[in-house]
């Protein structure tokens, strides 16, 4: 990573645009095993959130919000994967301290990061969310809410495939 990039730059300095293909980047699931993001993007809605640093009173509150809504989520069809630079094990014992039921990956080499065009600061990324169905950027939050996030996600969700009547 280059010192412009540990300041806050990114290689082209725009996030992804809505319409925009969904990019692939290698990541680390919690245990340290290499996967690749796209294999998350082809079954209803993925979410792909950043956050900053595990642990931390804003990571923690958006993270818990969005685990209180998990099932609500699951019933719209959406999958939410957080990404953060930490390395697996400090990903793995955020997710293990608050239960989070959801996937936590890291992103500690910030791959994830500059395919998304999120921008770095201080050598960790801004939170910013990204909702994808069928491998494109279906909806984007530059600065989403740590309280709100659940909630807009859902109501996006629910603009883009309202439930059907029962």
């Amino acid at each position: 990573m280059g010192l412009l990039s540990w300041f806050g730059f990114t290689a082209d300095g725009k996030p992804l645009e809505v319409g925009e293909r969904a990019p692939d980047a290698l990541v680390f699931d919690v245990h340290g095993s290499e996967l690749h993001l796209a294999r998350f993007y082809w079954d209803g809605f993925t979410l792909i959130y950043f956050y900053p640093k595990a642990g931390t009173p804003g990571c923690t509150k958006q993270a818990c919000g969005l685990g209180d809504k998990f099932d609500e989520l699951k019933a719209r069809n959406v999958d939410v994967i957080g990404i953060s630079s930490d390395p697996p094990g400090g990903v793995k014992r955020f997710q293990e301290k608050y239960k989070l039921p959801f996937v936590l990956l890291a992103d500690p080499e910030f791959h994830a990061a500059q395919a998304f065009g999120v921008p770095l600061l201080v050598g960790m990324t801004r939170r910013q969310s990204f909702l994808i169905r069928g491998g494109k950027v279906v909806w984007r939050d530059l600065a989403p809410s740590t309280g709100r996030h659940a909630a807009d996600v859902l109501k996006t969700v629910e603009k883009l495939a309202p439930a059907t009547a029962a």
